[in-house]
């Protein structure tokens, strides 16, 4: 029995699934910690990153925008940590709406391109998922 368990667990040697380890956690720390900046501006004054045009349709101050970006971002991560096979395809969705909007303010294409790239990471631990967090059965199992 314990070797059948072994047998269907991935190994940590197995670089496939190291990529996916890291992926998985970058993708759930990194938007928690970004979306708990956006209560306190410790990294930067996020509000500016905020499109004109976007600040135009929401309703509330930037900043307020903000504090909704915020609770997105923590809820991305842990969607992440817990259904990494959809919380990876929807960190990269809430990305490519951030290069959306960064695209539109002039002086921050470096930063959409830095993001296009997380967003191809996201990307990639959604299809290690299939692989390495199969949807039912033992989060451990691999997907044959």
């Amino acid at each position: 029995m314990a070797t059948e368990l072994t047998a269907s667990r991935p190994a940590l040697a197995d670089p496939g699934y190291q990529a996916f380890l890291v992926l998985r956690t970058v993708f759930t720390v990194a938007p928690i910690l970004f979306g708990l900046d956006k209560f306190i501006n410790l990294l930067t004054d996020w509000p500016r990153y905020l499109a004109p045009w976007i600040d135009g349709i929401v309703p509330g101050t930037a900043q307020q925008a903000m504090y909704a970006v915020g609770v997105v971002e923590i809820a991305a991560g842990i969607v992440v940590a817990v259904a990494p096979r959809f919380g990876g395809w929807l960190v990269a969705a809430w990305l490519g709406g951030i290069i959306i909007s960064l695209l539109s303010i002039p002086g921050f294409y470096d930063v959409a391109l830095r993001d296009f790239g997380l967003l191809v990471g996201a990307v990639a631990l959604a299809r290690l998922a299939v692989r390495y967090a199969p949807a039912h059965g033992d989060p451990g199992e691999v997907a044959a």
